[in-house]
């Protein structure tokens, strides 16, 4: 079973006055129904996690350091705070305790071998040539170019994270799939570096590491990865029915700083210099804005600032 990540902008403000433009005034209307996600008893992957890699189209040199770093930003205590690594320290709070992400194997496939647009089964085929010569808690995570089109892609989701029945020889493996919308609708699954393809159009925050493709795939990447350690098997933590839960992140979407509310991503740090938004520091000295995530503790999205 494969959850799907749709980052959407929702439909608030279509019963919203125009004039009621303050956080305290729109939380206001609105009730707000505990969150709660119910533990069903899975195992997750704790401890050591494998990270595999599948470039899949044309990613340049930079892209790709981006997102390795980001990967690397998870488990390194040498950032300033706020950091990546402190925001994962979240995910040490559902049973079981940390998660690890260790990037071990890259498989770079520029000449599009499977062609220009893919179904749920080819992102499979892609994950299983690494998840064979892996150890059983390890991820697979494929990540597709701009210009590659991929079922519902813009369309229901902007990536998916699910698992992978065991070959000869090998353990049930998770996989994790995300595209770079930059060019196919960076107003769904990069906001809030595009504007939103619904909802007041306010100006977009600059990308902290001037690609809004990229920055867009780190928000996405960093919602897929929280999701698939805390819910890997369709029995971990999750709100709602198993084919659509609200997992980790996912039940947070839209929430990047303090005081946000539907369209507006909260307050967020901005970098001096560039004018970039940002709510992480990470390894090599990038920075990034990653999106809240749920805390057992305190039954509440949590934001880094």
């Amino acid at each position: 079973m494969a959850h799907i990540y749709h980052f959407a902008i929702l439909f608030l403000f279509c019963f919203i006055s125009p004039s009621l433009s303050t956080p305290r005034k729109l939380t206001a209307l609105v009730k707000e129904q505990p969150l709660v996600l119910k533990y069903h008893n899975g195992v997750l992957l704790k401890g050591n996690v494998t990270v595999n890699l599948v470039w899949y189209g044309k990613f340049t040199p930079i892209q790709r350091s981006i997102i390795v770093d980001f990967i690397h930003s998870l488990n390194t205590n040498r950032a300033p705070q706020p950091s990546a690594s402190s925001w994962w320290k979240t995910t040490e709070k559902y049973h079981g305790g940390s998660s690890n992400l260790l990037v071990r194997t890259q498989l770079i496939r520029e000449n599009y071998p499977l062609g220009k647009s893919l179904k749920t089964s080819h992102l499979k085929a892609l994950a299983k040539k690494l998840t064979v010569i892996t150890p059983a808690s390890s991820i697979t995570v494929v990540l597709t170019a701009k210009d590659v089109a991929v079922d519902g892609f813009c369309m229901s989701r902007c990536g998916t994270h699910g698992s992978t029945l065991p070959g000869s020889g090998s353990a049930r493996g998770t996989y994790v799939w995300v595209g770079n919308s930059e060019t196919q609708c960076p107003g769904q699954c990069a906001w809030p570096f595009h504007q939103p393809i619904y909802g007041p159009q306010t100006p977009p925050l600059v990308a902290p590491n001037g690609d809004v493709g990229v920055d867009g795939m780190i928000i996405n990447l960093a919602t897929l990865l929280a999701n698939t350690v805390t819910n890997p098997f369709n029995n971990g933590y999750f709100q709602g029915p198993a084919t659509a839960p609200l997992e980790a992140v996912s039940a947070c979407t839209g929430m990047f700083g303090s005081g946000s509310y539907p369209g507006y991503p909260g307050s967020v740090l901005v970098d001096k210099v560039s004018g970039a938004s940002y709510n992480a520091h990470g390894a090599n000295g990038r920075k990034y804005l990653l999106p809240a995530m749920w805390d057992p503790q305190t039954s509440t999205c949590k934001t880094l600032v």
